[in-house]
């Protein structure tokens, strides 16, 4: 098991809310937009295996990838706290009240408001970055970031397949980096993976 069971337990949970409420839910602002498990598990396992330390999630919807992501910085032993930026701050006071039934508040910075603004104001340095929110402005998130992300970095990016005209842009943009290599995995919706180190 890729997690402990107080974790996997919260996570069960929020995929079978997840599914529920997107199903019945006509308004995509209100869908939590979940990253299916298959996805989030080779996140973790990317994260883990990479010892990754300084962690930076753009989406955090009711915290399901944040979970993730803060488990396998726990198995790193990283001493910084995941940084997660979330719009919505009901899906964020959701993601903390997540966090803390799985016992993992303490590993997480929750921050709210418009992605870009606050990427703009993040000191770092980052290690690691998941863009999981607009596909449209992760080209000028990432464009922020560049000065701010470690030599060896790992850029990690959801919905590659399943909203390739959204994506194309940010995925343009990494492919120019230099010293990167990419890839994009045929799990869940498409997961696009960059190294630069």
């Amino acid at each position: 098991m890729l997690v402990d069971a107080a974790v996997d337990r919260v996570l069960r949970d929020l995929e079978s809310f997840g599914r529920e409420n997107d199903s019945r839910e006509g308004d995509r602002a209100r869908k939590m937009l979940n990253l299916e498990r298959e996805t989030a598990e080779l996140v973790h396992v990317l994260v883990r295996s990479g010892r990754r330390r300084r962690v930076l999630e753009i989406g955090t919807s009711n915290g399901v990838s944040t979970l993730w992501l803060a488990a396998a910085l726990r198995a790193t032993g990283a001493t910084e706290p995941l940084i997660s930026v979330e719009r919505d701050p009901a899906k964020s006071a959701e993601a903390r009240a997540n966090l803390e039934r799985a016992g993992l508040a303490d590993r997480v910075r929750l921050l709210v408001g418009d992605a870009t603004e606050v990427v703009a104001g993040l000191p770092g340095p980052f290690d690691c970055v998941f863009f999981d929110a607009d596909r449209w402005s992760a080209p000028d998130q990432l464009r922020l970031l560049l000065p701010k992300l470690e030599r060896d970095c790992l850029l990690l990016a959801d919905n590659a397949l399943s909203h390739p005209e959204e994506i194309a842009g940010y995925i343009a943009a990494v492919e120019a980096l230099p010293d990167v290599a990419s890839t994009t995995f045929a799990v869940g919706k498409g997961l696009h993976v960059a190294h630069r180190g």
